[in-house]
């Protein structure tokens, strides 16, 4: 199983490298790649709508200011999203929240806090464990060593 983190720029990837140190953590593998809703749509949907065919669980998405990333990839796989306001531009991050979070009925964004790449990541784990008793195991362990 593997899980595609995807972000809007390579200056993010300090931001969201908690995201797969946490999947990396329930043995999860990650597929880091950097793709822009604005600079790079066809890529983006070109991916999002292949990712299950290509053997992915769920996507993470990490993008600031405007933060389409998340619901353009959404659009367009059917697979859990998980996004990943982050900080920065005159809002320092409010405005990528409310980017993420408010997605128009029938196309669901699960939305972490601002900069919560690492919570994006156990909450794919979390996911993943509804179906995989060794995964829920191991997020038993985790919690119970003070979940850091």
């Amino acid at each position: 199983m593997k899980v595609a983190v995807l972000m809007g720029s390579p200056n993010d990837r300090d931001k969201m490298k908690g995201a797969g140190e946490m999947l990396e953590r329930f043995g999860i593998e990650v597929d880091e790649r950097v793709l822009s809703a604005h600079r790079t749509p066809a890529e983006v949907a070109d991916f999002a709508g292949r990712a299950r065919e290509d053997g992915y669980a769920a996507v993470i998405c990490g993008a600031g200011m405007a933060a389409h990333l998340a619901g353009v990839v959404a659009a367009h796989t059917t697979l859990p999203v998980v996004g990943v306001p982050l900080s920065g531009g005159a809002l320092n991050g409010v405005d990528a929240l409310y980017a993420t979070v408010q997605m128009p009925k029938g196309i669901p964004v699960a939305t972490v806090a601002i900069d919560g790449a690492a919570n994006a990541g156990i909450l794919v784990a979390e996911m993943l464990s509804v179906t995989d008793a060794d995964m829920a195991k191991r997020l038993a362990e985790f919690r119970a060593g003070g979940a850091r």
